[in-house]
């Protein structure tokens, strides 16, 4: 059967992430009959980012965190855990993710049948003041690829059973979050071991693609899902989809402009656009580009070589699917061994279903893991 799939570009974000299509709501997963029953706990804590602190968006260092510990791990008092490190979608907080991937409840049962090795599972919270921090660094939103590599990795070790080791650690994500996978992925060989990255977005941005020379747009988006706004909205950031630029494309428009071309001496909103009065600004608009994975991979193939596995996938009706094969592409081309797979469905419909069949399981099998006591 033949598969089409639409050319991705800037504009095109807010329409694909997981904030800009209507994500149906999920609930958590009934544990089917007979299942074991035994669950582990889930926490929401506060985890401080050195790494974001002073940024010129104004937005909080202290971000949510979601923290599932397995079904044993209250038991077994001496025993350490592999840690998945699960980045969310853009215009949502981590939240919402807990809902769309069924935790914790997708966890416990995969973990208490014994279908797949215990292990932590970390979602933190990246909404930011335009809905979304891109997982980048930047002065205006702040360096959040060392809050998840660095920050975040360090607290979790010092406050929960680890295993301290890139063996253990595995990172993960949807969309944007597949973006952060991707990105940060590239430059932390030695703090994660393997990577999944589901349905990843602005994995090429070319602001000079469309017409002549301006960006190429794209219907707004349709509504977030409803969901409570994560406590951050109230320390700084903007609820759920409705950024300070207003929402829709311009609100991600600029949460690109502030993760990849921020300007101090540019206030009140310390980035620059692309384009200037309809006129291409190329030195910015190559900025977008640099930051574009399928750009930067052929820079990190010795860093992408150092994974003990790479994984991505993409529905077969999701705009993203060409860039996402095009990444798959480069990555066969540069001799980076991966997996890569489409799957019949869109861009939101089956991210649950494939969480749990596919990223529990791949990080089962590739992150080191004690035995039990």
């Amino acid at each position: 059967m033949t598969r089409l799939f639409l050319v991705v570009r800037l504009g095109v974000l807010p329409a694909l992430v997981a904030g800009g299509i209507a994500v149906p709501a999920m609930t958590a997963q009934t544990p089917v009959a007979g299942a074991a029953t035994m669950k582990g706990s889930f926490d929401r804590i506060v985890v401080h980012g050195r790494s974001l602190e002073g940024n010129l968006e104004g937005d909080s260092p202290d971000r949510d965190v979601f923290v599932y510990l397995p079904p044993s791990y209250a038991r077994e008092t001496t025993r350490r855990y592999p840690v998945i490190y699960f980045l969310h979608g853009y215009s949502v907080g981590a939240q919402a993710y807990v809902r769309m991937l069924g935790m914790p409840e997708v966890a416990d049962v995969a973990m208490a049948s014994g279908k797949i090795g215990e292990m932590i599972i970390v979602l933190p919270d990246s909404f930011t003041k335009y809905s979304g921090s891109m997982y980048s660094n930047s002065l205006t939103t702040g360096d959040w690829e060392a809050y998840v590599a660095e920050d975040l990795v360090a607290y979790v070790d010092s406050h929960y059973r680890t295993l301290t080791n890139r063996d253990g650690r595995g990172l993960s994500g949807h969309s944007m979050g597949g973006y952060g996978t991707m990105r940060v992925g590239m430059k932390q060989p030695a703090v994660f071991s393997a990577l999944y990255a589901m349905s990843s977005c602005c994995l090429m941005n070319n602001p000079a693609q469309g017409r002549g020379a301006a960006p190429a747009r794209a219907p707004a988006p349709a509504p977030a899902p409803a969901a409570p706004a994560p406590d951050n909205a109230a320390r700084g950031a903007a609820p759920a989809g409705r950024g300070a630029g207003g929402g829709g494309l311009s609100n991600a428009l600029f949460a690109q402009a502030a993760a990849w071309a921020p300007n101090p001496m540019n206030p009140p909103q310390y980035f620059d656009l692309p384009t200037k009065d309809g006129v291409l600004q190329p030195l910015i608009a190559a900025k977008w580009v640099a930051n574009s994975p399928l750009v930067m991979v052929d820079q990190y193939v010795p860093s992408l070589k150092r994974y003990r596995a790479i994984a991505m996938d993409v529905g077969t009706e999701d705009p993203l699917g060409a860039a996402n094969i095009d990444l798959d592409q480069a990555l066969t081309r540069l001799g980076v061994a991966h997996r890569f797979e489409t799957y019949e469905g869109n861009h939101t419909n089956r991210v649950r279903e494939r969480f749990e069949i596919k990223v529990l399981p791949f990080f089962s099998e590739q992150l080191r893991a004690e035995k039990s006591r």
